[in-house]
């Protein structure tokens, strides 16, 4: 890959990491916040289950954030675009529609079957 590719696909995880990290800091103070005015019952299970949804969210994002550090480390190394696991190139489309993808389709493939070793 390419510096200008590298650079644009570096641009984008930034851009994502700065809207993640904005997410997940707005849904902890959400979430830290009570409303003392919610006295019916039926109110208070509305907005605890707003919360827990809203804190599942706040999980998948901390692993998306994740996910992002670890593409960063890769274009640092200078082994972004290739597989983690077999090292063979991602397709360019993926890395666009994906750009923290880690996997090949077929090696992301085997790890969502639970085949391919974890320890990778």
């Amino acid at each position: 890959m390419d510096l200008k590719d590298l650079e644009y696909f570096k641009d984008k995880l930034v851009q994502k990491r700065i809207a993640l990290t904005d997410m997940v800091h707005r849904t902890e103070e959400y979430g830290r916040e009570k409303d003392p005015n919610i006295q019916d019952i039926a109110d208070m299970a509305v907005a605890s289950y707003t919360k827990e949804f809203i804190f599942g969210k706040s999980a998948g994002d901390r692993q998306i954030l994740q996910l992002i550090e670890e593409a960063l480390e890769r274009i640092e190394d200078q082994a972004y675009g290739l597989c983690v696991h077999c090292e063979n190139p991602i397709q360019p489309k993926r890395l666009e529609a994906v750009p923290w993808a880690g996997y090949c389709i077929q090696c992301q493939d085997l790890k969502e079957k639970g085949l391919l070793d974890a320890s990778v």
